[in-house]
């Protein structure tokens, strides 16, 4: 099987991030997959060479989206299987990607979700694509061998991207109501995006530092929690990382947070939350079990 894959995440292009081990799976799992990352490191042209020098079997894109919209269009010029990816609640998206994804998903002829959630709101559309549950491949012993590292005060660590479906100032307002409790508590933004300059705005005179996005083992190690303040999830690998590492974690009801373990909390009583967890300073425990690497790679194939 020859598959192209149009992907928005920069990592899978990165060695030992777990995006690019992940699509080291992918690879190992059919004849030939090529990855194109659009629009930020390969420009459209790149992919149409690659159409016209390959004949691919399976056209797969990210998101059903703008990159989906790409995928049907060479799909449908190829003769090439449409799959597409759900990796987020489409309640959760602006008007206009609401309505461009029902419009693909009704055309795939496979759709990938990653929670059994987002595939419910795909089987409402009516579509008749065959839909796969297969969550994002998390390679647990990596995390659950991260060994704690002693630090000085309480370390929040939040992860993810800095934009505005995540919520990343919410973390900055918990940390506010945190530090009445629990003064020496700090915290740890892993991550980028188009809010850090109002993120770093927004935390000017309090302990908060911005490493960038990094491989987030080191980060854990001397995180007291991690705080997931996203009001959207389709499943949240970030929290099935963390806890498999051992860091408690407070998360909104999104995903798989309340399944895999995760403190639930309301918006407004995250803060609260939060300084519970400090102050009990319990370990984080998975509550989930996932699929080995070869089973996973073998269930990725199966969904194209």
């Amino acid at each position: 099987m020859k598959v192209l894959m149009i992907s928005g995440d920069q990592l899978v292009l990165q060695k030992g991030m777990p995006p690019y081990e992940r699509m080291q799976l992918q690879r190992s799992a059919v004849e030939l997959l090529d990855v194109f990352v659009w629009p930020q490191v390969h420009s459209f042209a790149a992919i149409v060479r690659a159409v016209h020098a390959t004949q691919y079997d399976v056209i797969t894109a990210q998101d059903p989206f703008w990159r989906g919209l790409i995928a049907w269009k060479l799909a449908r010029a190829t003769g090439a299987r449409l799959n597409l990816q759900l990796h987020a609640d489409l309640a959760g998206q602006s008007f206009m990607k609401r309505t461009l994804g029902r419009f693909l998903l009704r055309r795939a002829h496979s759709i990938r979700a990653v929670s059994e959630r987002v595939a419910s709101e795909v089987r409402a559309l009516g579509s008749l694509a065959r839909v796969t549950v297969l969550p994002v491949y998390v390679e647990l012993d990596t995390f659950r061998s991260v060994a704690r590292e002693p630090h000085e005060g309480k370390v929040i660590l939040w992860l993810g991207r800095f934009e505005k479906e995540k919520d990343p100032l919410r973390a900055i307002a918990v940390l506010k109501e945190v530090r009445a409790e629990i003064p020496d508590a700090k915290l740890l933004m892993l991550g980028k995006g188009a809010l850090a300059a109002a993120l770093r705005a927004a935390a000017e005179g309090l302990p908060v530092e911005f490493p960038g996005w990094q491989e987030p083992r080191t980060f854990l190690a001397r995180a007291d929690v991690v705080l997931s303040t996203s009001p959207y999830e389709s499943y949240g690998a970030a929290v099935v990382e963390a806890l498999a590492a051992g860091v408690p974690v407070v998360s909104r009801d999104v995903g798989v947070a309340k399944e895999a373990g995760a403190i639930i909390a309301k918006p407004e009583e995250l803060a609260e939350a939060t300084a519970r967890t400090l102050k009990e300073g319990a370990r984080g425990e998975l509550k989930l079990t996932l699929l080995s690497a070869p089973e996973w790679a073998r269930a990725w194939r199966a969904s194209l």
